[in-house]
């Protein structure tokens, strides 16, 4: 079998052929309707008159494949016939969401489909409800990793993506008493009708053991194997002319159990194989607050990187013939350190397997690799105890250790006797217990590397790669993170985007930038009534969900106040929570002031283990307990906390957002993407001069953001004299007050000292600042309000807002690393 055929796939389980309908002329909704009808019963196996809802789906799922998978041939066979450079996209996180609407739209099926549906009884929005969002990611970096697929598939790009089929995820959150709970993901639990399984495609993947020399010839002997089973999902670009593949790779044992074990009555022994190789592809995130959580981090990263490279190296020769070309034909760009490992596994793949020259060697695997870094948080940047790698991957730390030891030649070349600076760019932290530095290996093996927004990419180069960057000037490059509007908005908003077409023409469905025409209707009456209409019923929509789910009642009119994102002290949802608590105090006080009816929405999940973060939502919800349960407050104030965020809850809060929130800590927020989606539908930002914020507030407008707080220089001078925060909190009346409620038990009546230490951490140890931003952000909330109650003004900055984003499009990132750093033609 040659690359391409690997690459189409053979019949396996999922496959469709029988009863293949002719997508080429598919397109009626009558046509639709016979070819639903015949997956119902050919694939599903049932009749109309007993299908239920998932049956259904089901059916039409397989229906919208078909197309797909016809579009994803013929883009499998155009990159092999053309020959050219493809790219390969590593990242441990993919979270693609729903792909039912998704596939519908970018192949303008929708209207089709729905109608189609309709004739058989079946409602298409219900349908949409039962289909599971794929438990592949947790946040920003896997929905941005989505986003990019979507772009490459849109213009063109040959591409893959690469990463883990994960059986549960990262978790479900359930809310017990205001407390998280995590349970386990089961977005499998009745199939995945998008994926086709590669049996075919397997690798083994080796780990411990010892390595043997031979002159130089090294020669690693592994004492475990596991093997990477492929799963192939087809990623369609807008208008469906182009389809990419997503593989992700899933664990499986060499031998399913130890039938010898088994046969002499160890029953659970004989599994035991099998369940440590499993567990690779079971959870996204493990703990690693024990060595075995550590240990396994680590085995799912070296798992997918090693998988991935031995398939595209594989792809590369049955194609071309040798390996001698591998750099001039691939372009690996690693999505965060997670696939930093791939470095030393590329330099092993072409030294130990392929017999290419160290240097040689070295010289291409810079060439091939490129890495995006997502954060300044030193805990965010993995590294590994030399012991582990030694143990698990010890050919790699000897890759590692020659590698390092090149590089510290160079630097001591340019800048002898430096033995400061030699420790600061070694690979190896040898003051904090002798751990591998991957960020230091995944910058040194690329030729490029970038950080996800203006400010954060100077930050890069000024603080955790200052050193490096002196070593390699001009590496590090600027690639600002966007968001794709088929998804954000097409997607997510159909009614906003139905105003705009009919305002802008159709033309504004393929080029964001038109998105700009709308500056001229800011202040149109006629087009403020209809773009707020949108709105409200989005808000209405959104209401009603609270209300069926959390049985709160919230009113549509209200401002919705909307902070959803993954819960980090960084990403202060604390500092939010203090001030709807100063809000609260003040209401109270004065009921019958003019108050401006507002909901706050929160949404976000804490890493198992994060204590902290885990606290912040437990005080969220008794917040909300405690306003909502106040009868002064009516629908002057209510909050929410709206558990399990996901794509598809965003797609439901996103359009109904009047007030974004981005209020992390300056300086730490690489980027964000929220603040993206949540602008293009028309959210005003209240946020700080932090990640994307900056260039939002240059594209939408001074006038029609809220920006508050210290900026990035500003905390870093602020930090150095210490945390303490007791002089800024004792001359903010509002704060003080705000934390005596919190101090003495009236949000936790039942255990009063249950937010203490939290007060206490604020007082003495402040060091995401939010006593510090407190006066000003409550100032800012004021202004909010005030804007607010100016209905004209409100919605020429909302329209302005979504005027000023068609910079943000994904396209626009896409097209930048395209050119920058993959060096590869883009469909124009």
């Amino acid at each position: 079998m040659n690359g391409k055929q690997a690459d189409l796939g053979t019949k396996n389980m999922n496959d469709t052929s029988s009863g293949q309908m002719d997508t080429s002329l598919a397109t009626t909704a009558e046509a639709l309707r016979g070819a639903i009808l015949l997956k119902l019963s050919s694939h599903v196996g049932k009749r109309r008159a007993v299908a239920t809802r998932r049956d259904w789906l089901l059916a039409t799922a397989i229906v919208v494949r078909d197309f797909a998978v016809t579009r994803w041939h013929d883009s499998i066979a155009a990159a092999y016939d053309q020959g050219g450079k493809r790219v390969y996209y590593m990242s441990l996180e993919f979270l693609i969401g729903r792909l039912l609407f998704d596939n519908l739209n970018n192949l303008g099926l929708m209207n089709a489909m729905r109608e189609a549906l309709a004739g058989l009884e079946v409602d298409l929005d219900l349908l949409r409800a039962l289909e599971p969002d794929a438990a592949l990611g947790n946040g920003g970096l896997g929905r941005l990793a989505a986003c990019y697929m979507e772009s490459m598939a849109t213009l063109g790009i040959p591409a893959y993506g690469y990463g883990i089929r994960y059986d549960h995820g990262l978790f479900r959150q359930v809310i017990d008493g205001g407390v998280q709970q995590e349970l386990p993901e089961e977005w499998l639990a009745f199939g995945n009708p998008w994926e086709f399984e590669r049996a075919e495609v397997q690798f083994k993947i080796g780990f411990g053991g010892h390595v043997a020399h031979e002159g130089a010839q090294a020669n690693w002997h592994p004492a475990e194997t596991v093997i990477a089973l492929a799963y192939d999902t087809p990623v369609v670009g807008w208008r469906g002319t182009h389809v990419n593949t997503l593989r992700l790779w899933s664990s499986r044992p060499q031998e399913p159990l130890r039938l010898d074990m088994f046969n002499h009555g160890d029953h659970t022994g004989a599994l035991t194989g099998r369940m440590q190789a499993e567990a690779i592809s079971k959870v996204l995130y493990p703990s690693d607050a024990t060595p075995a959580g550590e240990e396994l981090r680590l085995r799912q990263e070296y798992f997918f990187t090693s998988a991935s490279l031995q398939d595209l190296v594989r792809r590369h020769i049955r194609t071309f013939g040798d390996i001698g070309s591998l750099a001039e034909k691939t372009a690996i760009q690693l999505n965060d350190t997670h696939p930093a490992i791939a470095v030393a596994e590329m330099m092993r793949i072409l030294v130990d397997l392929h017999a290419v020259p160290w240097d040689a060697a070295w010289g291409m695997t810079r060439s091939i690799f490129s890495y995006t870094n997502h954060t300044l948080l030193p805990e965010a940047l993995e590294t590994w105890p030399v012991a582990l790698m030694e143990r698990l991957l010890p050919r790699h730390i000897q890759i590692i250790y020659l590698i390092n030891e090149q590089q510290l030649v160079e630097m001591r070349a340019f800048y002898p006797g430096d033995d400061q600076l030699a420790l600061r760019v070694s690979m190896i932290d040898e003051e904090r217990g002798r751990r591998v530095r991957m960020s230091h290996l995944a910058f040194l093996g690329s030729h490029r590397v970038n950080g996800v927004s203006a400010l954060h990419t100077e930050l890069m180069r000024q603080t955790v790669f200052r050193d490096l960057n002196l070593l390699r000037p001009g590496q590090i490059v600027n690639v600002t993170n966007g968001i794709t509007f088929r998804r954000w908005l097409h997607g997510a908003n159909p009614n906003l985007t139905r105003l705009l077409a009919e305002t802008l023409g159709g033309g504004v469905l393929d080029q964001g930038m038109q998105l700009a025409g709308l500056r001229e209707f800011s202040e149109d009456d006629s087009f403020q009534e209809r773009f707020k209409e949108v709105r409200l019923n989005n808000k209405k929509i959104l209401a009603a969900m609270v209300h069926r789910d959390l049985g709160i009642k919230i009113d549509p009119g209200a401002l919705f106040d909307v902070h959803i994102k993954r819960i980090h002290e960084y990403k202060r949802q604390l500092l939010n929570i203090l001030e709807t608590v100063a809000l609260y105090n003040a209401i109270r006080s004065n009921p019958g002031a003019d108050w401006v009816s507002r909901v706050k929405i929160f949404a976000g999940k804490a890493a198992p283990s994060y204590y902290r973060a885990k606290l912040i939502i437990r005080l969220a919800n008794d917040v909300a307990q405690m306003i909502n349960n106040d009868p002064i407050m009516g629908d002057r104030l209510k909050m929410v906390f709206i558990p399990n965020y996901s794509v598809s809850l965003a797609e439901l809060i996103i359009p109904a957002s009047d007030l974004s929130e981005q209020i992390s800590t300056a300086g730490m927020e690489a980027s964000g993407t929220g603040n993206m989606k949540l602008a293009l539908n028309g959210a005003i930002t209240i946020g700080t001069l932090d990640g994307a914020n900056i260039e939002i507030k240059d594209h939408v407008g001074d006038e029609n953001i809220f920006i508050f707080g210290m900026t990035a220089a500003q905390v870093e001078a602020r930090r150095a004299p210490g945390f303490d925060a007791r002089a800024t909190i004792a001359a903010s009346a509002e704060l003080g007050e705000v934390l005596e409620v919190l101090s003495c038990g009236v949000v936790s009546p039942g255990d009063p000292n249950r937010y203490a230490g939290l007060v206490s951490m604020l007082r003495h140890d402040d060091q995401f600042m939010v006593c510090e931003d407190f006066q000003s952000y409550y100032r800012t909330q004021r202004a909010v309000a005030a804007l607010w109650r100016q209905p004209r003004a409100w919605w020429r900055a909302s329209i302005l807002n979504t005027a000023g984003m068609g910079w943000f499009s994904s396209d626009r990132s896409i097209r930048e690393y395209a050119d920058d750093i993959w060096r590869i033609p883009v469909r124009s």
